[in-house]
């Protein structure tokens, strides 16, 4: 019986597969393939997220598997981390985090 997946994994899981007695079917992605789908699975593990956010251990995973996914796109672009952070922190000192929970209904004119 052959089971579906049709979705990016991570390196190992092949070799899982095969450990566990199955056949992987498997294809390696282009460039324009592999954006796409990471960030279908950036979408996928964001899900995860919001499905664990109950079970701080299994929310901890998920966020884990979420930085795994950033860092990927991060990669693929060549992208510098260390500005990302800068420009993270910058703008929170600019607007502020989140820490108030502040939530705005509207904007009165």
């Amino acid at each position: 019986m052959q089971k579906i997946h049709n979705k990016l994994v991570r390196n190992k899981i092949p070799q899982a597969i095969k450990e566990n007695q199955q056949i992987p079917i498997v294809r390696k992605l282009d460039d324009n393939d592999f954006v796409n789908e990471l960030l279908r699975k950036l979408e996928e593990e964001i899900q995860e997220v919001i499905g664990a956010r109950n079970d701080k251990e299994e929310l901890t995973k998920e966020i884990g598997d979420v930085y795994e996914v950033i860092d990927a796109i991060i990669d693929l672009y060549k992208l510098d981390k260390n500005l990302i952070l800068e420009l993270q922190k910058k703008k929170k000192q600019e607007r502020g985090g989140f820490e108030e929970k502040i939530y705005l209904e509207s904007v009165e004119e």
